[in-house]
């Protein structure tokens, strides 16, 4: 009888056959275990050591580092929504049902080259708290903001592993987009005081990543309804991790809004 490490070893090469092979010698693709490092160095490294290593220090000024780090992700999100929308547009994808193409098709591999690229971006965004904690911002390393991106690196590298196309476009397509706009926002803000009158659209921005949990959840909805030919184990995922994040944003848009107009009108 197979001991519970050789099963639990079975099971982890079964699973890397059955990933595309197409991507399998593309960066970080191969096995899970660099992004599995990289998420422990995120957790425990960034999140619980990175703010008691600064607990004594003074915070970093990176005024710089931030303008050239959120314009590139601008220009970098920007390039994704226009490949998402362009390959999805000239394969002629469906909105209702989009299964993936593993072909080595030019536009099928267009397609799993910017779900790669859109991976890559989640690995870059973490870098995101990494500012925070070097310049003491401690208050915005909140629960919302650590597990929406150490989650998203997880999901879409197995996005990218074993789906990279189908419905999952539809995704990544809005979230590009939403990203133009966050990364817009946080550049002009790295600018100074001065733009603060330019910036009265951060409001909109969080309604607007709300509208998009809800576009993706209707969209990955019907896709169950229909039972499309596209992994269901990915679509009930996609699904639940939807309505999370609706949950995690509307709280976060109460408190932000809501309730500090209660406490300004006490």
């Amino acid at each position: 009888m197979a001991t519970f490490a050789q099963r639990v070893t079975d099971f982890y090469d079964y699973m890397l056959e059955k990933g595309d092979p197409r991507v399998e010698d593309w960066f970080l693709m191969k096995n899970p275990l660099p992004i599995i490092a990289i998420e422990i160095f995120y957790l425990v490294g960034v999140v619980w050591l990175g703010p008691r290593i600064m607990a004594n220090r003074q915070p970093f000024n990176l005024k710089g580092l931030m303008i050239v780090y959120n314009g590139f992700l601008v220009l970098l999100s920007m390039y994704m929504f226009y490949e998402f929308r362009i390959s999805s547009w000239l394969a002629n994808y469906s909105y209702r049902c989009q299964p993936v193409d593993y072909s080595n098709d030019p536009l099928a591999l267009r397609m799993a080259n910017v779900c790669w690229w859109y991976f890559f971006s989640k690995v870059i965004e973490l870098l995101d708290t990494i500012i925070f904690v070097l310049r003491k911002k401690n208050n915005q390393i909140s629960f919302l903001h650590v597990f929406h991106h150490s989650t998203m690196i997880i999901n879409w590298w197995l996005g990218v592993k074993y789906i990279a196309g189908g419905q999952s476009w539809f995704l990544a397509m809005c979230n590009s987009f939403i990203h133009i706009l966050m990364y817009s926002y946080y550049a002009l803000a790295a600018i100074g005081p001065q733009m603060q009158k330019f910036l009265w659209w951060k409001r909109y921005m969080t309604q607007m990543q709300l509208i998009q949990f809800v576009l993706v959840v209707c969209h990955t909805g019907y896709n169950i309804y229909i039972d499309c030919n596209f992994p269901q184990g990915f679509n009930y995922a996609v699904f639940a991790y939807g309505i999370f994040l609706i949950i995690l944003f509307s709280n976060f848009y109460i408190r932000s809004y809501f309730a500090k107009k209660e406490k300004q009108k006490e």
